[in-house]
This record gives C-alpha cells, sequence and structure tokens, in this order.
C-alpha cells in the first residue's frame, strides 16, 4: 500500500529498545518473539518483501521507483530501476511477480531482471494501480487494483481483486469499496484473504476453484489504531499454522485462522508489508517506511508453492 503518514521523529535505537521491551513475552501460539533488528535504513518508502529459493530477499522503494535484492551474505543493491513503481512482489521459480502501480502486473527474470507484462487491462481499460499478489497451486494470480497512484477518474471505475489464470485470462472475484490492498491465501488454499486500507475489518473468501470464490465474510477486526491515519491494514503474510500477519499502524498484529487476536510486534516506523525469510522461514521481514525490519520467530513461515511446473 502506499500512502502518506507524518514522519516518526523518535531515532530507530530507542524505538528498538521499545519493541524489546514490549515484546518480552511470549505470543501464545506463536511463541518467542526476538528483537527487532536494522537491517538496512536510508530508503523512501518500502514494500513487498519475498524470498526466492537461494535465500535472496527481494524488496521495493515505490517513491524511487526501485526493486532491491539482498543477497544471502548480507548485500544490498539495485536490481530493477525505474521497475514502473513496482508494490508487492511474490518470487514464482525463476520469475519475480510484481504489482506495477502503473496498472500493471508483470514479471522480472531473476537472472537479469528482464520485464515481462502478464496483464495490463480488465474490459478493454487498465488497472487502476496493481498493488499486491498471491499465486495458486493453478498457476494462477489473484491481486488487488485500489487507486493509490491510479490517473483519475481511475481507469476500472471501481478497486477490486482480480485473477489472472495460468492461461492468461483476467477476471474480477472481488469488488471492494474500501482499497482491497494486501492478500493472501491460506496454507491449504481453501480461504482468500484481503486486506482493505479504509476499515478495520479484514475479509475472508472461500475458494471454490482456481479464480472462483464463494461469499465473503469478516475474518477480524484490527485492533484499536493510532489517532492519525486511516485505521486500515495494508500487507500480510502467513505462516504455516495459517496464522496471519497483517501490517497496520500498531505494527504486525497476529491472529489465528479463527481470527482471534494473539498478539501484536511493534516497530521503530509503520510496517506496509512482511513476509517470512531466511533459511528456515523464520525471520520475519517488515518493510517500513525508510527502513527494513527483521525479527526473529520460533514459528515457521509458509512459502506459497505455487504450480508444480512452470509456464
Amino acid at each position: 500500500m502506499y500512502f502518506r503518514f507524518a514522519r516518526i521523529s523518535r531515532s530507530i535505537s530507542i524505538f528498538t529498545v521499545l519493541c524489546s521491551a514490549a515484546m518480552a513475552d511470549d505470543i501464545p501460539g506463536i511463541g518467542s518473539i526476538g528483537e527487532v533488528q536494522v537491517v538496512q535504513s536510508g530508503f523512501k518508502f518500502t514494500e513487498g518483501p519475498t524470498q526466492d529459493a537461494d535465500g535472496n530477499l527481494y524488496f521495493t522503494d515505490i517513491r524511487t521507483d526501485r526493486i532491491y535484492k539482498r543477497t544471502t551474505d548480507g548485500g544490498i543493491a539495485v536490481f530493477v530501476e525505474p521497475s514502473g513503481t513496482c508494490n508487492g512482489l511474490m518470487v514464482h521459480g525463476d520469475r519475480l511477480l510484481a504489482c506495477s502501480m502503473k496498472g500493471r502486473l508483470i514479471s522480472f527474470s531473476l537472472a537479469d531482471g528482464t520485464e515481462t507484462v502478464l496483464a495490463a487491462e480488465h474490459a478493454g481499460a487498465r488497472f487502476n494501480a496493481c498493488n499486491d499478489l498471491v499465486i495458486d497451486q493453478a498457476g494462477g494470480i489473484y491481486f488487488t487494483d485500489p487507486r493509490f497512484r491510479s490517473p483519475e477518474p481511475y481507469p476500472q471505475g471501481k478497486e477490486a481483486v482480480y485473477y489472472r489464470a495460468a492461461d492468461g485470462s483476467v477476471t474480477r472475484v472481488v469488488e471492494n469499496d474500501f482499497a482491497p490492498n494486501g492478500v493472501i491465501l491460506s496454507p491449504d488454499e481453501k480461504t482468500l484473504y484481503v486486506v482493505p486500507s479504509f476499515e478495520k475489518r479484514m475479509w475472508a473468501y472461500p475458494v471454490t476453484g482456481p479464480g472462483k470464490l464463494g461469499e465473503g465474510r469478516v475474518f477480524c477486526q484490527l485492533k484499536q489504531q493510532l489517532a492519525r491515519g486511516n485505521g486500515g491494514g495494508d500487507g500480510l503474510t502467513v505462516d504455516t499454522k495459517g496464522n496471519l500477519y497483517i501490517t497496520s499502524q500498531l505494527g504486525v498484529q497476529i491472529f489465528d485462522p479463527a481470527g482471534k487476536h494473539l498478539g501484536t510486534i511493534a516497530f521503530p516506523e509503520v510496517p506496509a508489508n512482511a513476509a517470512f525469510g531466511g533459511p528456515d522461514h523464520q525471520t520475519l521481514y517488515a518493510t517500513a517506511r525508510t527502513t527494513l525490519y527483521s525479527v526473529k520467530l520460533e514459528t515457521t513461515g509458509h512459502v506459497c508453492p505455487g504450480p508444480t511446473s512452470q509456464e
């Protein structure tokens, strides 16, 4: 997601101490929470973390129009520039899937950064500003299309979630007036979760087939937000138990599969998105405004397997 928020003026070191103190106790169902670490700072607006099979981490910096790559030895360098104002990312095989806020669903070769356009329009009009995505085992991609950074009037005339099937066809599967933002599948891929930006209710949709959804329900409600801001969520990820990690003004709020709030991990800056990584997928990476953070957890992140064969 992309929003303007008041800049947090306190130093990262002070906030890190406060975060560590707040996380001294275990979170039920999650286990112990390590100390929040600064991986790298100095960015403008980070988003979309995702890890490849070799352990390299990719993330976007929306305001500088770049995608960065952090290698397993800790080095960080520009992977693609310009990126097409990319936001959400997900690795599949040898490709980096990406949502371009210029209204396109695209992918990049992990080998050389070569771009391929996967979808650019629906019903004869470009997408508004594609935001976040998740791939399923049928090779289809669910992606959100709110209107942050979209032309006005916004091209689709509504904000929605779309499904790009493996054959390239695109259908609209969810219409939402509250700016659908983060999106993820449950580990068994029987539920699609959608995080709206402008309300505290988080939504879940039963998946009845590839690109086929049943009636949505309120999965949970985010805990009380700060005085300023929109009150909604942003990005999210999921662990192998099906617990959801939703970024919000308060930090990363964790909910179990039944929608029960388990706890919140605070960060020095408001996190925009999160993903599991590291060699054991027990490190939670959070892209939060100017900084990439990490925190070690006991629980293990779920890796979306995608299709069993490449397209």
